[in-house]
Order: C-alpha cells, then structure tokens, then sequence
C-alpha cells in the first residue's frame, strides 16, 4: 500500500512539473520573435471572452462574458454583454465607463492601475510589452501554450496585484488568457476566444 501511496505521489508530482516548466534563454528569445512577428501584422482584434471572477470567500466564481475590440495603436474596448450591459474604453488616455447607459471619464494618468493593465493588454497585441521595466517577468511552457508572468516593481501597485499572468497559444503566439491575481487569494481570469483579425473596425466603436 505505501508503494502505491509513493507512486500515487510521484506521479502527481511528475504531472504537475510537467505542466509548467520554465523556459530556456533560447525558448525565450524564440518566444518572444515569434510574438513581435504576429503582432506587427495586427492591426485590429475581435474576440469573445469569458470572464471569472474569484473572490474566496464565494464558492463558485462569479462569471461574465463578452467582446473585446482592439485597433492599433491603442484603442481598447471591453464590452460586456452577460448578464450586464457593461462597457470599459481606454482612448486618448481616458477610460470611458458605460454602465447600462450611465456614462463616466476617468484620467488614466490619475489610475495607475488601469494604465498598467492596459499597457499590458495592449502591448500583447502590438508586442510591445516584454521591454516593461516596470514588471520582473518569467516564462515558461505549459502543454500547448506559453506563460509569461509580470510581478510589479511598483509597491503601490503591488498593493493590489500581486502577479498578472499571459497565456499565449504557441502556433498562433496570441494571448489565449489573462490573469489578474491580487495581493489576497482573489483573482480575475479572462480566457479570449473566438479571435478576428484585421477586420474592418470603425473608430465609432470606441465612442463611450
């Protein structure tokens, strides 16, 4: 019995080593061409998304879903469409809010949260976001995809986000998922899908 216990574990263990290996100086520099080279021929991005939302003490995370709508060089815009009308634009250095209809700015420059974030999400689509001297990252392969980690150097924000994590699928080298972990055990994790690329988008969409 205690062999089998032994193997039982060694197995788990072997598994969970074999999910998340870190990458080599080579895999890396490969990684990060492959990228640059995908998102230099992207100039808009359609793609639906599943939101969840983790919080520990709820037993079951909280779900929206919806469409993100990119177009070079920084126009960003998430809609959510279930089970609320909700939608957040980066433009022009603001974020615009719509809520159900009630609408509000917001300074990116006075939110340095957000600004982080959107640099983030939109340096994943332009490629322009592993030169980040505000983030230590570190990669590593997962079966079938890359993860790139980006932990804060800035003490205020790390105050709320302890780590944000991009999983890239590895023949199409665009973000697959984004996590957002905080400085508790809660986390935010949003998984894209359904991805258009360089279909005509029409500035209007980002108008709040």
């Amino acid at each position: 019995m205690k062999t089998k216990i032994a193997l039982l574990i060694l197995f788990i263990s072997s598994n969970l080593f074999a999910q998340e290996q870190k990458m080599t100086d080579v895999e890396i520099a490969s990684f990060k061409q492959d990228v640059n080279v995908v998102a230099k021929k992207i100039k808009t991005l359609t793609t639906d998304f599943v939101q969840y939302k983790h919080l520990d003490f709820l037993s079951k995370d909280i779900e929206t879903s919806g469409k993100m709508v990119f177009k070079e060089p920084a126009l960003l815009q998430w809609q959510y469409k279930k089970p609320y009308n909700y939608s957040i634009t980066f433009k022009n250095g603001k974020i615009l809010i719509n809520d159900e209809g009630k609408k509000s700015a917001v300074d990116i420059g006075n939110s340095k949260i957000f600004a982080r974030i959107n640099k983030l999400i939109v340096g994943s689509v332009s490629g322009n976001m592993f030169d980040d001297k505000e983030f230590t990252i570190s990669y590593f392969k997962v079966k079938g995809q890359n993860l790139a980690k980006f932990i804060p150097k800035d003490a205020t924000l790390k105050k709320y986000i302890k780590q944000i994590e991009l999983t890239f699928d590895k023949e199409e080298a665009t973000v697959v998922q984004v996590k957002l972990l905080e400085s508790s055990e809660d986390y935010t994790r949003i998984v894209l899908k359904n991805k258009v690329i360089n279909a005509k988008i029409d500035d209007s969409v980002f108008t709040n």
